[in-house]
């Protein structure tokens, strides 16, 4: 029998069922996050918002999606307010200016994409 592959320290383990919402919890006032898995072609990492807590502006030389989970979210890409909620997605393309800011407390799912 082979060995298992040992996981990432700190990485969600292989072939084990979770409820993403269950993996973060929300801290008042604050950014919570907890990477899933994390490779040089890229990252999977969880986040926890509080209401009214964001992200500034920022670019990224990547890809990434953002899929929220639960909550509500402006995510700004180039400037363009989407107000978004529970089950839907955005592609953050690499090099716009994106910034997040919760208008509930919110969690989303966060994959980025390296090239």
């Amino acid at each position: 029998m082979t060995p298992e592959p040992q996981q990432p320290k700190g990485e969600m383990p292989g072939a084990t069922v979770f409820r993403l919402v269950d993996m973060v919890n929300y801290q008042e006032g604050a950014v919570v996050s907890r990477t899933l898995v994390k490779r040089a072609t890229g990252t999977i990492t969880l986040f926890a918002f509080g209401e009214g807590q964001g992200l500034s502006e920022h670019t990224t030389p990547f890809d990434a999606l953002a899929q929220v989970l639960e909550g509500q979210v402006e995510i700004s890409v180039s400037g363009k307010p989407l107000v978004t909620t529970a089950g839907e997605t955005v592609l953050l393309p690499a090099n716009q200016p994106h910034a997040l800011k919760a208008i509930t407390p919110f969690k989303m799912l966060l994959t980025m994409i390296r090239q």
